[in-house]
């Protein structure tokens, strides 16, 4: 499966993983930040932007670990690993995957925005976001979701229509599969076996992933830090891209990346 990524900047490697329903056109702005000192791979997952399509009537849905496998095949054949592994919420939930199942791929994991497992009460309300698309369309969920997403204050300013409007055009295959993988998120058990050195970064007033919930993998994997952004909301790498860059680079740069 080719999934579709773009590359920029010269350096050691990072590669960039975006949330559910979006795209590498979201990480930009982070990616130009990064690319001044690394290479940035910014890589679509299956049924987002250019990569190939999820068909939102296939009874085999995805889960993290087959997102995960994924990624893992293109970064072996782009022959871009090891790599610092960054992921935001959908995607931070994927490079947990991607560190405990290739750790080989993975030299440095940076989770922001995400859990590593959910509330047994929270499980079905998560499913239900993706079963609400295939139902009723993206329309159905989107207010929901900007809300969830950004600050009042960027909203106000009409700082999320550009992502608004992607949700609404874009193909929406890969949100269902992706709630329907979220929903399943267990990862919890498995953190300690992660050995690689681990930046955990949470947005002070994040509605979908508190720091408390990203702090639990902090917790959960040995030696790992954790770093909160303040007033940053669940797209933090949108509204507050060159803090989270600096948090980055100052991360790797301790560890001479």
């Amino acid at each position: 499966m080719k999934l579709n990524y773009t590359l920029k900047g010269k350096g050691s490697p990072i590669l960039l993983l975006h949330p559910v329903g979006s795209s590498i056109t979201f990480l930009e702005p982070l990616a130009d930040l990064l690319s001044q000192q690394y290479q940035v791979m910014s890589m679509d997952l299956r049924g987002h932007g250019q990569s190939p399509r999820l068909s939102i009537d296939d009874a085999n849905l995805m889960f993290l670990d087959d997102f995960a496998k994924e990624v893992h095949e293109n970064l072996q054949d782009a022959q871009f690993a090891p790599c610092a592994v960054v992921g935001f919420s959908f995607g931070g939930m994927i490079a947990q995957s991607l560190a405990f199942l290739y750790p080989q791929d993975v030299s440095f994991l940076i989770p922001c925005a995400c859990p590593c497992t959910l509330p047994d009460a929270i499980r079905p309300i998560s499913a239900k976001r993706g079963t609400d698309a295939k139902k009723d369309g993206m329309t159905s969920v989107i207010q929901a979701t900007v809300e969830r997403w950004f600050t009042p204050e960027f909203r106000a300013k009409n700082g999320h229509l550009p992502s608004q409007e992607h949700l609404l055009s874009a193909h929406h295959g890969g949100w269902v599969h992706g709630w329907h993988a979220i929903s399943n998120i267990d990862q919890l058990a498995r953190l300690p076996q992660i050995k690689q050195p681990t930046l955990c970064i949470a947005g002070e007033v994040d509605a979908s992933s508190s720091p408390d919930a990203v702090g639990l993998i902090a917790k959960g994997i040995p030696g790992a830090q954790l770093e909160i952004v303040k007033g940053a909301p669940h797209m933090l790498f949108i509204e507050q891209p060159k803090e989270v860059a600096d948090l980055i680079h100052a991360f790797l740069k301790k560890h001479r990346f």
